[in-house]
């Protein structure tokens, strides 16, 4: 009986029969509808994905008039950034990195960003004016969209590296009011510091914001992004805006958030990019977090049943997350271009996304 290559979600090659793809394809659609309310992929859609995992070539493709939009995240750091955030080590500048993605490697839009002040909102305060200037010339090189982006990252705004206390250590103490009133108290001023970040990269000519790994820290960070992008568009209406989720689910560590009436803790994909629409952002992330034990195959119909109902019920541009460990490919710092190829044609011409 015939076997394909295929892997795991942990990168472990292996092969398997085209039953077996069918019964992994099956069964992590179950688990998508289960957890995440949404509907059952059709038989037609679930043959086309086991066509793209079953496809003898090495590397896959969409169609031609299939492809789509390409936006990144921290962008110029995968090539200068070391092995441990799947950068190459070249010495080279970001300005010169942003010009090899944009004139060899033909992205659609670029994003600039500080791994020195660890990629994210709070400590790049401190650095704003350096932040600005490299904005100020990078547009001035470059054709595409060009965007400033980091991590909300809440949990650096508490103890050790932030003025509040820690909620989970409060929780583990019994005190679940005092933990809540503490992330209350964080989510106001990462509010405040991603209007203040917006504005000023506004100012230095950034084409807009990107807030990568959103709700890392739950539904409180969540909840000040959008927060934090209603503001950042009454200051500064032109900016656009992009919303790259860390997961598919909402952590509820506050529990009892809303916006605008809606609950933010427990929400998939479909009902994240409508808390979005209503903040204002112009882009949406949908994320879904590969499971390691299970295959390529299980981990791609589960990604795609959640995302295709995201792309069908937002009226937003949704770019989904596709990379080490998101999107059904594997949990590697550089993922085999086998996984990679296969789950975005999967996104694409399955799930129907506007971008990756």
């Amino acid at each position: 009986m015939a076997e394909y290559l295929t892997y795991m979600g942990d990168g472990k090659r292996i092969f398997c029969t085209r039953e077996k793809i069918i019964d992994d394809l099956q069964a992590g659609m179950a688990e998508a509808v289960e957890v995440g309310n949404v509907p059952d992929l059709t038989s037609e859609e679930l043959a086309m994905l086991c066509d793209i995992v079953c496809d003898r070539n090495r590397i896959v493709s969409v169609e031609p008039g299939n492809e789509v939009v390409l936006s990144n995240d921290g962008a110029q750091n995968k090539f200068t950034g070391d092995s441990g955030s799947s950068g190459c080590g070249i010495e080279m500048s970001a300005l010169a990195a942003a010009q090899v993605h944009e004139r060899a490697l033909s992205m659609d839009t670029f994003e600039f960003g500080s791994l020195d002040n660890n990629y994210s909102v709070k400590p790049l305060k401190a650095v704003i004016a350096m932040q600005m200037q490299k904005m100020e010339d990078m547009q001035n090189s470059m054709i595409v969209p060009f965007f400033y982006g980091a991590m909300p990252n809440m949990g650096l705004y508490y103890e050790p590296d932030g003025p509040f206390g820690n909620p989970p250590d409060l929780m583990r103490e019994g005190k679940i009011e005092e933990a809540q009133s503490e992330m209350e108290k964080a989510m106001d001023m990462m509010t405040r510091d991603i209007e203040f970040m917006g504005v000023k990269m506004q100012e230095a000519g950034s084409d807009g914001f990107n807030f990568d790994t959103t709700a890392s820290a739950g539904d409180g960070d969540f909840l000040s992004v959008l927060r934090g992008v209603e503001l950042l568009k009454k200051a500064r209406p032109e900016a656009q805006t992009m919303v790259g989720m860390s997961s598919e689910n909402v952590i509820g560590i506050h529990g009892m958030l809303d916006y605008k009436g809606q609950d933010v803790a427990g929400i998939y994909p479909h009902d994240q990019a409508k808390l979005a629409e209503m903040a204002g952002v112009d882009v949406f992330g949908p994320v879904t977090n590969t499971k390691s034990g299970k295959s390529l195959a299980w981990n791609m119909a589960y990604s795609v049943a959640l995302i295709k109902e995201c792309e069908k019920k937002s009226n937003l541009p949704c770019h989904v997350n596709m990379g080490m460990g998101v999107g059904g490919i594997p949990m590697l710092e550089t993922p085999p271009a086998e996984a990679v190829t296969r789950c975005s044609k999967a996104m694409v011409e399955v799930a129907k996304v506007d971008g990756i």
